[in-house]
């Protein structure tokens, strides 16, 4: 009987092949370079406007082949109907929370009065029932009383920050432009406080408009336009800057580093010694020091300072902050040297007689809490988690007190709040998920595999049985970059593929901060094709243990871990099924040219230096591919309001691989997802949702999962 399933008839796009060949670094040419498909780099252009039109059409064409795609986008949006619970955030004795319930676009900020009566501060969908506006950042004054939000539109993160009554709701300050990524500092009474933004953009060029920050006191009432610049007139174009105010208002904490470098300027001034508009910085730390540090006053009135200098993995120190130079720092929590120190909160009210300090770790990804004496920082204790998950914020009353507030979430639990009482000892759920889900019965275990020169790699599967009873369709997700590790935690995505008979693995890899700072500079600049040496090494364990075999193996990653798909398939094409591309950097010779690349230079390396345009063009995936080669399945997923990551990329490689490709499209197709109106970050729980159906259901479909 003839099938009547549909049948592809679709060739892929033309795409004119330029020839254009550079010799760079232009100062020392060394390396010719092609770059066939620049014109793709020009979004505006009617010709690029074509190409993308006729892939949308493309991509149509398969989606609708994708069986499964239905049943994961009912299955995913039931798990997410789990929401979403953060820890509260005290001011005296209000909080401040975010929760998402089943059916909201996106999670709502909440104040808890003294009374215990909740009001809803600021509701993303009211103010724009598109879903397109996202809440970026959020910061209540000392005293609770005010409070600094900042929003921004279609995913291009360019927050606007604003200033609300609590008690009235109403707008008191507000809109100031330009505060991407601020951090705001308030100072008791909250008249004012210090922001970060970017200078006036109007005479600077269009490659540096995303750049020049600087540190600025603003008072709340007035314009924007008087306020007192602090700092960073005259540093690097790139700088990120870090501000915070101890709670008795008398101390400030400034930070710069160079994009996102492992490494900071540190600075404390005095402000009772010197005005908040002019404060006298004393340098605590150079950049000049190989090291990420940040200081912070407790109520107690020592600075705790929270460092990796001669601590990779992480220490804790405590010194007078009126002289707190590098060799009067004493540790309080000394490195541990298999645990990576995360963060910590004091207990010190005045019920203890002892005060404490508790201290999270991460252990292989893998979160603990300790219990420290706070004079001495001897371990006295333990704080017990649920499982093998993960913490996230750890809150204290500002105030001071007895108790800890501290989110988790793992493999099977969606976010949760627990309060730790060290009066008592104890620790209790304090809040669950507001939805209540049926998840899955799911084997969540932490393995270990070699890479390809003996480096010991760890790699969490979470699979439907214990041990691999048969192989199965299987997604290999991994980051490896920035150091950020990659840890346990509640996944819509992921249950629906383990619930479908599949496994979804996650890979540990050098780049990232499983193992402290030594672990990510393993796998950075010169050193990055360490980290496609792990993936690979995974890859290769999960087939050799009998959890999947090449035909079954889809890969997974966004952003850098866009960066480590795309040089996976170039690298290693016989070794996969398929791969999703999400938001990928993959002209690495001319990333530092669009969006926030320029700030990556320490991760990656400089395409204008000789050595490191030649670390760069070794992996660089637009540049590896070979016509000829049948490549993977693969999907790119890119939305046009990124403004870290520009679409380009995507384009660029798709357009290489389509052209090189031995494999059929109806065979191992190459396709693009373009999404409109969202960007890197945020987005509305009804498009993640559509965006991990169409993921799950193309790797299922090129890996022979039945997703139901």
């Amino acid at each position: 009987m003839a099938s009547t399933a549909p049948q592809l008839t679709s060739q892929y796009p033309t795409a004119e092949r330029q020839d254009i060949l550079e010799r760079l670094p232009e100062n020392e040419p060394k390396y010719e370079v092609a770059d066939p498909y620049r014109w793709l780099e020009d979004d505006t252009s009617p010709a690029t406007s074509d190409w993308s039109r006729a892939q949308d059409e493309l991509l149509a064409e398969h989606r609708a082949l994708w069986a499964g795609r239905d049943h994961a986008r009912t299955r995913v949006t039931e798990l997410l109907g789990a929401g979403v619970v953060s820890a509260p955030a005290w001011r005296r004795e209000r909080q401040f929370v975010i929760r998402r319930v089943a059916g909201q676009e996106h999670a709502v900020l909440l104040t808890v009065d003294p009374d215990g009566s909740e009001r809803v501060l600021l509701d993303p969908m009211q103010i724009d029932p598109s879903g397109a506006t996202t809440l970026d950042s959020w910061q209540p004054s000392k005293e609770g009383v005010l409070l600094a939000y900042q929003l921004s539109e279609g995913g291009r993160e360019e927050s606007v920050l604003r200033v609300l009554d609590v008690a009235t709701g109403e707008l008191v300050d507000g809109p100031i432009d330009r505060a991407r990524y601020s951090p705001v500092a308030w100072l008791p009474g909250g008249q004012e406080f210090y922001y970060v933004r970017r200078i006036d953009t109007a005479h600077l060029p269009a490659d540096e408009q995303q750049y020049h920050r600087r540190v600025w006191l603003h008072r709340v009432g007035t314009s924007a336009d008087d306020d007192v610049l602090v700092f960073g007139e005259g540093l690097e174009k790139t700088n990120y800057y870090g501000v915070s105010v101890s709670m008795d208002g008398r101390w400030l904490s400034v930070t710069a580093s160079a994009g996102t470098a492992p490494r900071n300027d540190l600075w404390l001034a005095d402000l009772r010694a010197s005005s908040p508009q002019a404060p006298e910085l004393v340098v605590v730390q150079s950049s000049e020091i190989d090291a990420q540090t940040s200081l912070s006053v407790g109520r107690d009135g020592r600075g705790y300072v929270f460092t990796d200098r001669d601590a990779p993995r992480g220490r804790i120190a405590v010194v007078d902050p009126s002289a707190p130079a590098y060799e009067n720092w004493v540790d309080l929590i000394a490195q541990d040297d298999e645990a990576v120190l995360e963060g910590f909160a004091i207990l010190d009210g005045p019920q203890l007689a002892t005060p404490r300090c508790v201290v999270a770790w991460t252990r292989h990804a893998v979160s603990e809490l300790t219990l420290h004496d706070l004079a001495t920082g001897e371990r006295v204790g333990a704080v017990p988690l649920p499982g093998v998950g993960s913490v996230g914020a750890i809150t204290e009353h500002p105030e001071g007190g007895h108790e800890a507030w501290i989110g988790y979430t793992d493999s099977v639990t969606p976010s949760s709040v627990l309060r730790f009482d060290a009066l008592t000892g104890e620790s209790t759920t304090w809040a669950t998920a507001p939805g209540s889900v049926e998840v899955p019965e799911v084997s969540t275990q932490q393995l270990v595999y070699r890479s390809g020169d003996g480096t010991e790699v760890h790699l969490l599967v979470v699979s439907p049985t214990a041990e691999p009873d048969r192989p199965r369709p299987t997604i290999l997700y991994g980051y490896g970059g920035f150091g950020l590790p990659m840890t346990p935690g509640y996944s819509a995505g992921i249950l629906a593929w383990v619930e479908a008979g599949g496994v979804y693995a996650v890979a540990g890899l050098r780049g990232g901060g499983e193992e402290g700072e030594d672990w990510h500079r393993a796998g950075m600049l010169g050193n990055k094709q360490n980290v496609f040496d792990d993936f690979h090494a995974a890859a290769e364990f999960l087939v050799a243990q009998g959890w999947t075999t090449t035909e079954q193996l889809s890969i997974s990653g966004g952003s850098n871990g866009g960066l480590l798909v795309g040089a996976a398939i170039t690298q290693r094409p016989e070794l996969f099924a398929a791969a999703v591309c999400s938001v990928p950097l993959l002209d690495m010779v001319r990333y530092e040219r669009f969006g926030l690349g320029a700030t990556w230079a320490s991760e990656y390396g400089k395409a204008d230096d000789a050595q490191e345009l030649g670390w760069l063009l070794g992996y660089s995936p637009y540049h590896r591919v070979v016509e000829g080669t049948r490549y993977p399945a693969t999907l790119f997923t890119v939305f046009a309001g990124d403004t870290r990551v520009d679409p380009l990329h995507a384009r660029k490689l798709a357009a290489a691989l389509q052209h090189a490709t031995s494999a059929a499209v109806d065979d191992a197709p190459v396709l693009v997802r373009a999404e409109a109106n969202v960007g890197h970050g945020g987005r509305a729980i009804s498009r993640s949702v559509e965006l991990t159906a169409d993921s799950l259901a193309f790797a299922a479909h090129h890996t022979g999962l039945s997703l139901g």
